[in-house]
């Protein structure tokens, strides 16, 4: 809570986008004590999951299996918590967000200033058409589509495809693309966070597979891995692909807007959010991204208009994730479908 305890209250009816940031940076402090108490709560349940669903394959395979489905979801939160450190939004000590980062992300089999630096650019481009590439969901213009030979747009449509989205780019992500600092290869602390990451995974897979053999590895590991990879790319996925989302050539980009109205506000009931780590709240993530995750809620209680913006539902979501291509004109995410009636 704020150092009153009394909800902020600011003049914010029909405040410019750049304005907010003077209101949110009051949320941006941290509270160590609570920092340090979201972090037990996810990592000390995660590590007994792993640790009962190991006894546990003494009883039943699939019984292990259930229980490490169901870590994915801590997994998911201690990944939050680690974007969290990245923002310098978790402690007020740079360096020691910087190693519970580290540490996390052997967890999470993310390199963590790889991934910081990375995200950095997403946040810093977000929406802007000039600078789409590292970080992001490639999204391509109705233009840039229709210029497109038929098996480049092909090409295109299997990227997009929730097949590729969700089924095989969290594997290639978390497994293969993470190992490399792939994009910053040419400055050397990228590939030393990179390898000293890969060797304490590999070091941790080598200690569990003498102790335990393979079936911890494939029943425990390799599930609940895969598992917060999914929903993780899926929240990444919708928190910037909606139809009325926001792109904008450099010339006409402006950061606050394009953090404002091109991030969605994604809600979710309570035990989803509470293991997303509020996540959802994404558009008031973009405009603060120092703001930590258990002060969001408090923006949207202080702040009605906030709450009401960019509101998608998960029925809503569902239908978003069928739209693909971004149209200049009517500022709208198109579906395939709907880009070939454009040409009718």
């Amino acid at each position: 809570m704020n150092p009153t305890s009394e909800p902020i209250q600011s003049n914010t009816q029909n405040m410019a986008a750049r304005d907010w940031v003077t209101v949110l940076s009051r949320y941006r402090e941290p509270n160590e004590w609570r920092s340090a108490f979201e972090l037990a709560v996810s990592g000390i349940p995660f590590l007994a999951f792993w640790a009962l669903a190991w006894w546990s394959l003494s009883i039943s395979g699939w019984l292990a299996l259930g229980l490490s489905i169901l870590n994915a979801a801590f997994l998911l939160r201690l990944f939050v918590i680690q974007h969290d450190c990245g923002h310098g939004a978790f402690f007020r000590s740079r360096a020691l967000s910087d190693w519970v980062g580290r540490v996390l992300g052997v967890l999470t089999l993310t390199p963590y200033d790889v991934w910081r630096r990375t995200h950095s650019i997403h946040h810093s481009g977000a929406g802007n058409l000039s600078r789409r590439g590292m970080g992001d969901i490639h999204t391509m213009t109705v233009a840039e589509y229709e210029a497109e030979t038929p098996f480049n747009r092909f090409m295109y449509r299997m990227y997009r495809h929730p097949v590729t989205l969700f089924g095989l780019a969290p594997s290639y992500l978390f497994f293969l693309q993470n190992r490399f600092p792939l994009g910053l290869a040419s400055q050397a602390k990228y590939w030393v966070s990179a390898m000293s990451t890969n060797i304490a995974i590999f070091a941790a897979l080598g200690v569990i597979w003498y102790f335990g053999g393979l079936m911890p590895v494939l029943l425990i590991f390799l599930p609940s891995t895969l598992i917060a990879a999914t929903i993780g790319l899926w929240l990444f996925y919708v928190q910037h692909q909606f139809e009325n989302a926001h792109w904008d050539q450099d010339e006409e980009w402006q950061l606050h807007d394009a953090a404002l109205h091109g991030s969605s506000h994604y809600v979710l009931p309570k035990v989803l959010q509470w293991f997303s780590g509020n996540i959802g709240i994404h558009h008031v993530h973009h405009l603060y991204s120092r703001i930590p995750f258990y002060r969001l809620t408090e923006v949207l209680k202080d702040h009605k208009e906030l709450a009401e913006s960019n509101r998608m539902t998960i029925r809503e979501s569902f239908a978003y994730a069928k739209l693909h291509v971004w149209d200049e004109k009517s500022r709208k995410l198109l579906s395939f479908a709907q880009v070939k009636a454009l040409r009718n």
